[in-house]
């Protein structure tokens, strides 16, 4: 990947970098249980893919108006992996270093969030507390699990990389 394409990939992944960082930081001083909420989430998906479109975009520009698959499925990826490593980084840092109380209270939210949309969707009780044992015996941030989030994370996103690579990738005729 030429310099100027990874320079720029990078800017962009410390763009998704700040939003996620920023928001859990903001949600942490604020008020925990908005981490929970899956809204929000929706949210900050969006934002990675119209950043992830951007940088592509940007990509394309600075080849002038050329982009081939690997350079666009790569631009994608290098701005996925930075925005969700800082921000997996982050959320190891808070969460197991800075204030560990915090993943407790983030469980007991979603404990909370699960188990009052588990009672709208009329599921019965035995069921309710099953979740509940389940959940109580995890830790969504201990550092293991953020790390199996982190590879699950990039699969998805590859995925979604290689659709968006795919659909926005304009080969030179010069070189066809």
């Amino acid at each position: 990947m030429e310099k100027k394409l990874r320079s720029s990939a990078i800017q962009f992944g410390l763009y998704i970098a700040l939003i996620l960082s920023g928001f859990t930081i903001v949600a942490y001083a604020i008020n925990i249980a908005l981490l929970t909420k899956w809204w929000i989430n929706i949210a900050l998906f969006i934002a990675i893919l119209i950043i992830g479109i951007v940088s592509i975009s940007k990509s394309k520009q600075l080849l002038e108006g050329f982009i081939s698959f690997k350079q666009a499925f790569t631009t994608w990826f290098t701005t996925i992996v930075v925005g969700i490593l800082i921000s997996t980084a982050v959320n190891i840092l808070l969460f197991n270093v800075i204030d560990p109380s915090a993943a407790e209270a983030v469980k007991q939210a979603t404990i909370e969030t699960s188990v009052a949309m588990m009672e709208n969707f009329g599921a019965p009780q035995s069921e309710i507390e099953k979740a509940i044992v389940l959940m109580e015996e995890q830790n969504q941030f201990a550092v293991g699990n953020l790390l199996k989030s982190v590879a699950w994370q990039l699969l998805f996103y590859a995925v979604i990389g290689l659709i968006i690579a795919a659909i926005m990738k304009k080969n030179n005729p010069e070189f066809a």
